[in-house]
């Protein structure tokens, strides 16, 4: 087996391979480009989120401990489970997200009243799609977060193999060569365009 014959098939397999990845990227790349359809889909009057409880909870760490394992400690509370980050806005609040591809809930400390309110957020296909554009790193505590996060490092290694099992392909055609030079071109260029004027 050739080279050539080695990279036609590695170029073919990856595309194969990458093609969900290649989908689910482009796909949620729309409603970040057009935020204001997923608002006109969803005006229908229900709210983004729904109560699930307020009740009075006596966190048992000091409030400027932690802020990890403050977040876990309200999170496993509140019964919701998924990947968190915790913050704090300001000295008498703490704020906790936790999300999972599917759902969502968002708990807020009050920390002189000593209460918990914690609120599910309604599923919509726009947040979704977002949501797993842009999930990515290691940050998270979970085994599956890394795994997720892994497997985005060796898609992302497949793009670039795949780009540049195209461009070798490419160059071994010289009568595709005029055609790609300016299709590359007008590519390169209108990239580089946008990147010094926006």
């Amino acid at each position: 087996m050739t080279f050539s014959h080695f990279n036609r098939r590695l170029h073919l397999y990856l595309g194969l391979t990458l093609l969900p990845w290649f989908f689910i990227y482009g796909l949620s790349s729309v409603p970040f480009s057009h935020p204001s359809w997923g608002q006109k889909i969803y005006q229908d009057g229900v709210p983004n989120w729904k109560l699930r409880f307020e009740r009075t909870y006596e966190l048992p760490l000091p409030v400027d401990g932690d802020l990890k394992q403050i977040g876990a400690l309200l999170a496993n509370e509140a019964g919701a489970n998924g990947t968190y980050g915790a913050y704090r806005p300001n000295p008498n609040r703490i704020n906790v997200y936790v999300h999972t591809f599917w759902n969502a809930t968002q708990l807020s400390y009050d920390v002189p009243a000593k209460k918990l309110k914690a609120e599910d957020r309604r599923f919509r296909w726009d947040q979704w799609l977002t949501g797993i554009h842009a999930r990515g790193g290691f940050q998270h505590d979970g085994w599956l977060d890394d795994a997720w996060a892994v497997v985005v490092d060796v898609v992302n290694t497949g793009f670039l193999v795949w780009i540049a099992s195209g461009l070798y392909m490419w160059w071994q055609l010289p009568q595709c060569r005029k055609w790609g030079w300016l299709t590359l071109g007008a590519s390169v260029g209108s990239f580089v365009i946008f990147l010094l004027a926006l």
